[in-house]
């Protein structure tokens, strides 16, 4: 029962479907939203919530759900940050090698990125959508959607630091 005494609806067969098809990649997105596996189970289920009540009358159910993503996750860094502190920091991996430290440049670079300019990357890029459908999910124009990607790659560029391979390509005239 909810708040009023009525009961609550139970999700119909076709959300359960979409949810159990869909959920990896939408966690992959939250994920890559947030940067935190936590964060991004609490943020995909929060769109999930979000969509339910709608969910007959969606048209687009899946960018409907990461749209709802993108605008919690711009409300929530609106919100003051509050941190636990703790006197023992946790326990992190240790890898070694080029490409691990590359992703985490690169990771590390899109986190400072505005939120709407690392939600067209991400789904520009990362799950190689078009500029068209990017623009629908975020429900911005393609030209918005085309400004972001340009400006965005560029101050990638900016905040990622070249690596060895860079340095040498260029002392070797880029050959």
């Amino acid at each position: 029962m909810n708040t009023r005494g009525e009961t609550d609806p139970m999700p119909d067969d076709d959300f359960q479907a979409f949810v159990e098809q869909r959920y990896t990649a939408l966690l992959r997105t939250a994920y890559l939203l947030c940067g935190s596996r936590d964060r991004a189970e609490d943020l995909l289920q929060n769109a999930l919530a979000a969509a339910l009540p709608k969910w007959r009358r969606m048209d687009h159910p899946e960018a409907y759900v990461r749209r709802i993503m993108v605008n919690q996750l711009a409300n929530d860094w609106r919100r003051p940050i509050r941190e636990i502190v703790t006197a023992v920091l946790p326990d992190r991996a240790r890898h070694t090698g080029d490409a691990v430290e590359e992703r985490d440049q690169l990771w590390s670079a899109l986190r400072r990125l505005p939120v709407r300019m690392r939600a067209v990357l991400v789904l520009r890029y990362w799950e190689d959508r078009s500029e068209q459908e990017t623009a629908q999910i975020l429900g911005v124009t393609v030209g918005t959607v085309k400004s972001h990607s340009s400006r965005g790659l560029a101050r990638l560029r900016e905040l990622i630091e070249p690596g060895p391979s860079a340095a040498l390509t260029t002392a070797n005239g880029g050959n």
